[in-house]
């Protein structure tokens, strides 16, 4: 068991230190690799014992090593979609994090009580990496860590505990109103920490520089734009930021994966939110479709009031 066990950390070791040539890749606002990259195996390859390993592994992707230079976000919502196994212990899937979809492949090892898995993303992406986790006899929970081929990263390794989750599309999804919210949300209810103003402001004769931020209303959490067309005098007296909400629910209930850090902010920590793609324009319906466009329409000419927040 011990012998075992040591030659499994010395490949650990091996593997962990055959770091890629990392290439330059931008940020997460440009589209990447879609779906339809990973290759389809044949089913008599697969080793029909781990098929409890194979489909969606959701949790949060929490920053755990940092240079301490740049933006980054300290947690994303991650998903890790286990394809196939082959019967040589080879695994492939891929990766859905903050509006990236990345390939991977790589190999499990044993011991009596527990599984280890080291998958390795392609390393042609500016963000990619090294997963290494564990499955324990209960087979519904993996934990680990993840560290980034790019050491020079803001955050280039994170941690990690995922549960098996499966994604199916409910047009009756809504985001969770403030008197619902779980335990990850910010106290403040659906602020935009990421587009803030800041305004000079004087009290008895003394210019303070205060930050304000966007808010939304409770009408993110009472509209649904996927189940009935919306009718113009519901929107018309709507903040942007509510436009823009209820718009982008309707994406996430596709389990569309967010690029931008502004949008994930309001997704991420939701419960039923999963990202499973980085295209959902197939699935859209037609109500969805004519509520999109007039979602957007009203957002050209709609306003924000903001707010300041002792943060």
């Amino acid at each position: 068991m011990k012998n075992n066990f040591f030659t499994f950390l010395l490949i650990i070791l091996v593997i962990s230190c055959e770091t890629k040539p990392s290439a330059s890749h931008s940020d997460n606002e440009n589209k990447n690799d879609s779906l339809a990259t990973i290759p389809n195996v044949p089913k008599e390859t697969e080793n029909t014992e781990y098929n409890f390993m194979k489909g969606n592994w959701v949790g949060d992707f929490i920053a755990d090593k940092t240079t301490g230079e740049g933006e980054y976000v300290h947690k994303n919502k991650l998903n890790l979609i286990i394809q196939h196994i082959s019967t040589e212990n080879k695994v492939t899937g891929f990766s859905i994090v903050a509006g990236n979809v990345r390939p991977f492949e790589g190999d499990i090892f044993s011991t009596d009580s527990t599984l280890y898995v080291v998958l390795n993303e392609p390393g042609d992406s500016k963000y990619d990496g090294i997963f290494n986790f564990n499955i324990k006899n209960t087979k519904d929970l993996i934990y680990g860590t993840w560290t980034a081929f790019n050491k020079n990263l803001p955050a280039y390794g994170r941690k990690y505990e995922l549960s098996k989750r499966t994604f199916t599309y409910n047009p009756k999804l809504m985001l969770p109103s403030e008197n619902q919210v779980e335990e990850d949300m910010d106290a403040y209810g659906y602020v935009d920490w990421y587009n803030a103003k800041e305004k000079k402001d004087k009290v008895e004769g003394e210019v303070y520089t205060n930050t304000y931020y966007r808010t939304a209303t409770e009408a993110v959490y009472n509209i649904n734009a996927s189940t009935k067309l919306l009718k113009e005098k519901e929107l018309k007296n709507l903040k942007k930021l509510d436009l823009e909400i209820i718009r982008n629910t309707i994406f996430a209930r596709h389990g569309y994966t967010f690029k931008k850090k502004a949008v994930r902010q309001f997704f991420d920590w939701v419960n039923w939110y999963i990202p499973v793609t980085d295209d959902v324009s197939s699935k859209l319906t037609p109500i969805e479709k004519k509520n999109i466009a007039l979602l957007q329409r009203f957002e050209k000419y709609a306003t924000d009031n903001y707010d300041t927040f002792g943060r």
